[in-house]
């Protein structure tokens, strides 16, 4: 197939995928390209009135990262000369991070964020609420673009549901066996969705890194059957954000020796890593990692600041108190969007909403006023969500670009072409809540989550001892954490399965981990790729019956 003549051409030919772009020098395509910016304003409004639908009446997210490079392949089927530039898979690549990074940003980061005072009853706050969350959600998005790819963030970490849009964008492409079984997975995972069977979670363990997946299933079950098995309830009483909190801390303690580690004299640069394998390359070194973590809290604290002054916490605040919230918002913000990420990175789960409970459990139990609480709360649930998805969105794209040469540079390119189709996702997002939240919580379509916080932050903790709960259970938590390691945070993962009550998910990954083991014993190394084709089959079916439930919404 052809592909690029140079960086800036103004009308690509048909497709750069395929071998001849992989071994030429083409820049990549981009998001300023007429038809592209045009498909991916498109999508991305799509996206967002998606996820604003499903947040407030069903209470669900969906990732409809497949939808976009679905519509966007149809798109470049069409026979018109000026669409057919849509089938290259990198322009395939930027519909997808867009369309999902509208999705979750209108669901996840907007909308619940505003609902929080809203609900608490200051419906004046929720305009100044809704400015620090978008800030919130743009920084947050933009440390993960500057950590993806270091030994923290690495980009051959598991990231599932970007490998399971990774590889339907590869079978539409490419076809042949490959889109028959990953063809046939998608209809079983779009099956499983009729039948509320979380077959996603089975997706997930053909994917994600073994021990991790076992900890998570493991927590599956412990919250699921835990009645039944101890008489009593391992989900209730805060005994799971317990062990979050020892997990995240020692996951928290973990990161920070990656940052102040040297690195070591023998590693090769990047780059030359690069060209020989790129499954094993950082192109983010610990100093560069370092910088971006300590810049992204600076923007936090900036943020902290522009919602404070916003939200008329100045003249409600001492000094000292406004200088102690600012500075705790911002450093719940940066630690929930790293353990968010995290939990995302192994599992294609993230716990947004067990992370920011527990910061507001440390807010109530440290005497932060109800009013900025409630601020604290909703500019920390703008974070994470964003960071967890654009991290899959960036998988996606590094497993379609690995084979182009020279690879640093293309590479480099491509992910900021994706930020900048996410910006693009982020402005329909803000454009859509900002019309739609008046409508919605009007009507009393309130995302559930938003209502748990609000509640808490009104009525308190509501039982003794909740401190001492989350101290001894954070123990284990710190525990298991301390022995998985970085690599395979199984502390988190425990504690993420413990937060989800999903009937039947944790048979479906322990199943499936069997299935693997086992297949691959027969196997041998084959059976990988096999197992990843049939894993992103069943999380982009799922995808798509998620993203289609918006239809029983309406």
């Amino acid at each position: 197939m052809s592909h690029h003549t140079s960086p800036s051409a103004t009308a690509p030919p048909p497709s750069d995928s395929g071998p001849a772009a992989a071994s030429s020098g083409a820049g990549h395509p981009r998001v300023r390209e007429p038809v592209v910016f045009v498909v991916l304003a498109v999508l991305s409004v799509v996206g967002a009135v998606i996820g604003a639908d499903l947040v407030a009446k069903l209470g669900i997210s969906a990732n409809t990262s497949v939808v976009g490079a679905l519509i966007a392949m149809l798109i470049g089927r069409i026979p018109l000369a000026g669409l057919r530039s849509m089938r290259s898979v990198h322009r395939q690549n930027l519909a997808q991070s867009a369309i999902s990074a509208a999705t979750f940003a209108s669901a996840n980061a907007l909308l619940t964020s505003i609902a929080v005072p809203y609900v608490f009853g200051r419906e004046d706050l929720v305009w100044p609420m809704l400015a620090g969350s978008f800030v919130g959600l743009l920084i947050d998005t933009w440390v993960l673009y500057r950590s993806f790819g270091s030994r923290l963030l690495p980009a051959d970490a598991a990231w599932p549901p970007g490998q399971a849009a990774a590889e339907t964008i590869k079978a539409g492409d490419k076809g042949g066996k490959r889109a028959l079984v990953l063809g046939a997975g998608t209809l079983v995972g779009l099956g499983g969705t009729l039948f509320s069977l979380p077959l996603s979670a089975a997706g997930v363990a053909f994917l994600g890194n073994v021990w991790a997946l076992l900890m998570f299933g493991v927590g599956l079950g412990l919250r699921e059957f835990s009645p039944d098995l101890f008489h009593t309830d391992l989900g209730a009483g805060y005994v799971p954000h317990g062990v979050m909190v020892g997990a995240g801390i020692v996951a928290l303690g973990q990161a920070v020796v990656l940052l102040v580690r040297r690195r070591s004299a023998q590693q090769p640069a990047a780059a030359t890593v690069a060209e020989h394998d790129e499954t094993t390359s950082y192109t983010v070194d610990e100093k560069g990692l370092r910088r971006s973590l300590v810049r992204g809290y600076a923007l936090f604290v900036a943020g902290a600041v522009l919602l404070a002054v916003l939200g008329g916490l100045i003249g409600d605040m001492s000094p000292l108190g406004l200088l102690g919230w600012v500075l705790f918002a911002a450093f719940a913000a940066l630690v929930h969007e790293l353990i968010v990420g995290l939990a995302a990175m192994q599992s294609g789960w993230f716990p947004s909403f067990a992370v920011t409970l527990i910061f507001l459990v440390l807010g109530l139990l440290i005497g932060i006023p109800s009013v900025p609480l409630a601020l604290l709360v909703g500019y920390v649930s703008a974070t994470g969500p964003a960071f967890a998805d654009m991290g899959y969105d960036l998988k996606a794209g590094w497993l379609l670009r690995r084979e182009h040469r020279p690879w640093d540079p293309y590479e480099r390119e491509g992910r900021r072409e994706q930020f900048r189709a996410a910006l693009i996702g982020f402005a329909a997002a803000l454009v859509v809540v900002a019309v739609l939240w008046q409508s919605y919580f009007r009507q009393g379509l309130i995302p559930p989550v938003a209502k748990v916080y609000a509640d808490t932050v009104k009525h308190g903790l509501g039982e003794p001892g909740v401190l001492r709960t989350l101290l001894l259970w954070a123990i284990p938590g710190a525990a298991i954490q301390l022995v998985g390691g970085t690599k395979r945070q199984m502390g988190v993962m425990l504690a993420t399965g413990l937060l989800i009550l999903t009937p039947n998910a944790c048979w479906m990954v322990l199943a499936a981990l069997a299935v693997r083991v086992g297949y691959r014993k027969w196997r041998g190394p084959a059976a990988d790729e096999e197992l990843n084709l049939v894993g992103a089959g069943l999380i982009a079916g799922s995808s798509l019956g998620d993203s289609a439930q918006i239809i029983k919404a309406s």
